[in-house]
């Protein structure tokens, strides 16, 4: 059995790069960027009016001039026009580019506009006000992202304004999920006394949904050789496959001896944590990467959110995920020298604090526990006593 820290750090070195994809920037949400981006002109393009006024030179207003006769309207989207007379003014829109011989926009609310002429209902101008210069943001051929960033919707906006209508991005695994066990129907199924709803295979699918990952999935009876007949299948299909249940050491729990018949090398199994210290992780050659996940559902989904996800962003971008902290909002005692994993319930106040509530469950098989917490807290082991207003990582999962 090993520590935390030793299984993160096996998984960081079994990442897999799976390449490159170019896809249209508006499917690209929260894909990692493969390409570094720059402007193809400057930003802004052309010296933008930011307020609905007139346009004036500022020159006219320093002689003392309120009054403005107005000479013609600029809208956004026309070509730039030039003011003629210079103790004139041009009614210009948002988005527009500033008409030539003009240099200082004020807008509508400031102003009294009668019979053509538009008077000035306040004594201080700022010279260039509510103008947004050419290239005041970014000049032309100016890197404006970086390799390996995660798209948000900033970036979309972004690329788009400077025409990335195709961007290259991280390809993602080819995922299998598949649930283990007799004991399991399906969810439209009225279970037996006996029997439960197949339920961690859909919420590991919906955690890689969130991913952008549409996984396929099977289930497979507690039958050796039915097990064995599968997993060999789709090792040569998968770039990871994901099991739930069959790893721990009942007299059913037959996936350790299946995957090591298979050839696929164990690089762990068992952690020193709760819940789910049964997680096993595997290779099988370079091809497929296997992740057998315990079968309590609050098991299962911590070790989805605490190590696939690390190996997937690691893999995707080279770069160990950063950490958030919360504050710990209760003293919590747990004896067991392991890492604890609380559930816990998070919140922030005007102090700009983050704290977490516990919502200590009923055990890993408490998945209705789940819903009323946001996160996983990550209790170091190596002691009993977590007090309030200690600091702790989280890994929020709401």
């Amino acid at each position: 059995m090993i520590t935390v820290e030793e299984a993160l750090k096996i998984i960081s070195e079994h990442t897999v790069d799976f390449g490159v994809e170019s896809i249209p920037l508006s499917e690209s949400i929260n894909r990692i960027l493969k390409e570094d981006w720059y402007t193809d002109r400057d930003l802004p393009p052309y010296d933008r009016v930011t307020m609905d006024g007139i346009a004036i030179n500022f020159d006219a207003f320093e002689k003392g001039n309120k009054s403005f006769p107005i000479e013609g309207v600029a809208a956004a989207g026309s070509p730039q026009q030039s003011m003629k007379n210079s103790g004139a003014c041009l009614e210009v829109m948002t988005g527009s580019i500033l008409p030539s011989n003009t240099d200082t926009v004020i807008r509508y609310e400031d102003l009294d506009i009668i019979d053509g002429k538009a008077t000035l209902q306040i004594d201080n101008l700022r010279k260039t006000q509510n103008i947004h210069f050419k290239g005041e943001d970014k000049k032309a051929g100016q890197q404006v992202a970086n390799r390996n960033t995660k798209i948000s919707p900033a970036e979309i906006g972004l690329g788009a304004s400077i025409g990335k209508a195709k961007v290259q991005v991280s390809k993602l695994p080819k995922v299998m999920v598949i649930s283990t066990g007799d004991e399991l129907v399906q969810i439209n199924e009225q279970p037996l006394e006996h029997q439960i709803r197949r339920s961690n295979v859909y919420r590991l699918v919906t955690s890689l949904k969130s991913y952008n990952i549409s996984a396929d999935t099977d289930h497979l009876n507690d039958n050796p050789n039915e097990i064995k007949a599968s997993i060999a299948k789709y090792i040569d299909q998968y770039d990871a496959i994901i099991l739930s249940g069959g790893v721990s050491k009942g007299k059913f729990d037959y996936l350790p001896q299946v995957l090591e018949e298979l050839g696929v090398t164990k690089l762990f199994h068992k952690i020193k944590q709760r819940p789910g210290k049964p997680f096993w992780f595997g290779k099988f050659k370079e091809q497929c990467t296997i992740f057998a996940l315990p079968g309590n559902p609050v098991s299962s989904f911590l070790c989805m959110q605490r190590y696939f996800r690390y190996w997937l962003e690691l893999s995707q971008n080279g770069q160990v995920p950063e950490l958030q902290y919360a504050v710990l909002g209760e003293d919590v005692f747990f004896k067991p020298d392991l890492t604890y994993y609380l559930e816990v319930k998070l919140n922030s106040g005007p102090d700009g604090k983050v704290m977490a509530k516990p919502m200590k469950g009923n055990g890993s098989g408490d998945l209705a526990n789940l819903t009323v917490a946001d996160a996983f807290m990550e209790l170091p082991r190596g002691r009993d006593e977590f007090l309030a207003g200690e600091v702790f990582s989280f890994y929020r999962y709401r």
